[in-house]
């Protein structure tokens, strides 16, 4: 399996995954996660997404910067490769991503009734740095020193 920056041709698969990824967390959040929004041609293009791949797309990352720090966007697995560990491994590729952009902190948000994904992020050394509704959502911020 390997990590590569996502291209064009990998659009379609790229929206596939974040949609049923993310589509069992509609109920459960009262809204449309954020991700299900975001306009990947785009993130795409500026070379923000990336995917992990073994023959075909199983997940992917987005990731940005800001103020000297990574930003952890987005991170989505095929419903059927999920807990294979390889959301740890894209949040692994986004700190080795981070070092060699010199940057020493990570940061990313997540919706406070994702309780998985919080305490998966916790257990990968990030911690809570504050709560906020963002597009009328409620999202904990966190992040992590490298």
């Amino acid at each position: 399996m390997g990590i590569r920056r996502a291209e064009a041709p990998d659009r379609a698969a790229v929206e596939t995954i974040v949609r049923t990824a993310y589509e069992p967390w509609v109920e459960t959040i009262g809204a449309v996660p954020l991700p299900m929004v975001a306009d990947y041609g785009d993130l795409i293009e500026r070379g923000r997404v990336h995917v992990l791949e073994n023959g075909e797309v199983d997940a992917l990352i987005v990731l940005g910067t800001d103020d000297d720090v990574l930003l952890v966007e987005n991170v989505a697995v095929r419903p059927d490769r999920q807990g294979r560990g390889l959301g740890r491994r894209l949040m692994a590729f986004a700190e080795f991503r981070a070092r060699s952009l010199g940057l020493s902190e990570l940061r990313l948000y997540t919706n406070e009734k994702m309780v998985s994904n919080i305490g998966l992020y916790e257990s990968l050394g990030y911690r809570e740095t504050g709560r906020e509704s963002l597009e009328g959502r409620h999202v904990v911020h966190m992040r992590k020193e490298l």
